[in-house]
């Protein structure tokens, strides 16, 4: 990673990224799958390789935050049961990054965000009333699991974008609003921390990056707490139409550019 180019951006620049950062602490505490905006700012502004670096201490950062809020709500058998093929993925993921070179990264990035836009798009005209999480959680079968781990696993290694794929799995699974978010907070936060060594030996983590996400992580916090605040209030519907339009430009901007 060049890390010198991250110290050749702009005021502009630097304002995008500090409300991607914001965008991520609201997408733990409320409304799952926004931080793919995060994601589109962070390949936009900065070389996609480097992207993915410099946002996953601040995933990191926003898990802690979600974690914190909704630690008892967590459904634990959940989690087992993906960690084994979400393991796979990560695997998968950073052999992936070995072998390609930013622009592939950045055409990547595009193609699972418009994948996962349209994921998203499909669950929503899909979706019925789930029923209770621990009765449908149990006949969730190992296969859709195992899929839907390896997916999750490979996408948050080549783009920390596994927040569409594993909201499709828990809400399949049934989970209600705080189950789904003390789930999803404990299952981001462990395989979050985990992909630190293989970024670290990729070298998409180093001194230079982590300084940038020290002034970023500032503005993680207030995006949390405003998450926390709005979960209850927030028109949820109105702001999934609005991440999925703005999930859909940010990957075809990096398509093109």
């Amino acid at each position: 990673m060049n890390t010198m180019t991250l110290w050749h951006i702009s005021g502009w620049e630097f304002a995008a990224l500090a409300f991607a950062a914001v965008l991520v602490g609201f997408s733990k505490t409320a409304v799952s799958g926004a931080n793919t905006v995060s994601l589109a700012i962070f390949a936009a502004v900065l070389p996609a390789r480097a992207s993915t670096g410099v946002l996953l201490p601040l995933l990191i950062a926003g898990d802690v935050l979600a974690v914190v809020t909704y630690r008892r709500h967590a459904h634990w058998p959940t989690l087992w049961r993906l960690f084994p093929a979400v393991a796979v993925g990560v695997v998968a993921g950073t052999l992936f990054l070995v072998w390609a070179g930013d622009g592939m990264v950045r055409v990547s990035i595009g193609a699972i965000l418009l994948f996962m836009a349209g994921v998203t798009i499909w669950r929503r005209r899909t979706a019925e009333t789930p029923p209770d999480p621990e009765a449908v959680t149990h006949r969730t079968g190992r296969m859709k699991a195992h899929s839907y781990g390896v997916l999750g696993g490979f996408t948050t290694m080549v783009a920390n974008a596994a927040g569409p794929v594993m909201s499709l799995y828990l809400l399949s699974a049934g989970f209600r609003k705080l189950g789904f978010l003390g789930t999803s907070a404990f299952f981001f936060l462990i395989v979050n921390v985990s992909k630190v060594p293989f970024s670290v030996g990729l070298g998409l983590i180093d001194g230079p990056s982590l300084l940038l996400d020290a002034a970023l992580a500032l503005f993680v916090v207030p995006g949390a707490l405003f998450g926390k605040w709005a979960v209850n209030r927030i028109n949820q519907r109105l702001f999934e139409q609005l991440v999925i339009a703005a999930t859909i430009v940010g990957g075809v901007q990096l398509l093109l550019r």
